[in-house]
């Protein structure tokens, strides 16, 4: 006669299938323009760079996910755009056995610092193949973003 499994034994069950791969890694879209060129390699003023960050994350089957983000930098001197580069570097990950509760999490902070460092590769590599000097991005604490995001949507001031 078979017994059913207990508590212990299914979370054990469960523990054993839970798991967290890089399936694929790859730039889902990158540009870079230089709207006033040649004109703004003759300035040697140093440009005014701003970089902006998004990520997302969308379910594609049964614990496998697209994690994307996108970094857009922009650099101008004075009025006029020296250059702009959007990467998005995305990948896929098989993330199983890992409770609801704690997803959110994965998808928002460790798979955007997985892919960070490939778009930060990126962006300087197409910066400088554009005639700049590279664009050395600082690191980016996604847990500090993540947090914030869930203070706004609570409704929380955010902490300084």
């Amino acid at each position: 006669m078979a017994q059913a499994p207990d508590a212990a034994s299914q979370e054990n069950d469960q523990a054993a299938q839970a798991g967290f791969a890089i399936e694929k890694l790859y730039i889902k879209d990158a540009s870079i323009e230089v709207p006033n060129a040649p004109q703004i390699f003759t300035n040697r003023t140093a440009p005014q760079v701003n970089v902006e960050l998004a990520n997302s994350a969308s379910k594609l089957d049964d614990g496998v996910y697209e994690v994307s983000i996108k970094v857009t930098v922009t650099a101008k001197i004075e009025d006029n755009t020296a250059f702009l580069v959007e990467v998005t570097q995305a990948g896929i990950f098989g993330i199983r056995g890992i409770p609801d509760e704690n997803l959110e999490m994965v998808l928002a902070i460790t798979c955007p610092n997985i892919l960070f460092p490939y778009a930060r590769e990126a962006v300087s590599d197409m910066v400088t193949r554009a005639g700049f000097m590279p664009v050395l991005l600082n690191p980016i604490n996604f847990e500090a973003l993540y947090a914030q995001q869930q203070a706004e949507e609570n409704g929380e001031a955010p902490a300084n």
